[in-house]
């Protein structure tokens, strides 16, 4: 059974970036879930889908893996860039853009 190993994106529930300088290993799902016919909820017998294993380096989580001779898929995020913005600028007078309001 194959592990992903990857940085978690920010949720949109938050403007910050806490909690997402930890790095995952977590299991692919090896079966489809089951549908229940009669309630309709949805399952799975496989318990490797519920262990989620953090990691404070990418190296870190490498290793563990090699260790336990885990094949894994490394996902590696892209660079994050920020933009420097300022309340002050939505009012200057030599601005490009038009006026939203």
């Amino acid at each position: 059974m194959r592990a992903r190993i990857y940085l978690p994106s920010k949720s949109a529930m938050q403007s910050g970036t806490a909690k997402t300088h930890r790095w995952v290993l977590e299991y692919e799902p090896e079966k489809a879930k089951i549908r229940d016919p009669l309630m309709g909820w949805t399952g799975s017998d496989d318990m490797r889908q519920q262990i989620r294993v953090m990691f404070d380096t990418r190296e870190e989580a490498l290793a563990y893996a090699e260790k336990h001779g885990i094949p894994y898929d490394l996902e590696i995020p892209p660079a994050r860039t920020k933009k420097p913005k300022s309340y002050a600028d939505n009012f200057r007078a030599d601005r490009k853009e038009n006026w939203t309001h």
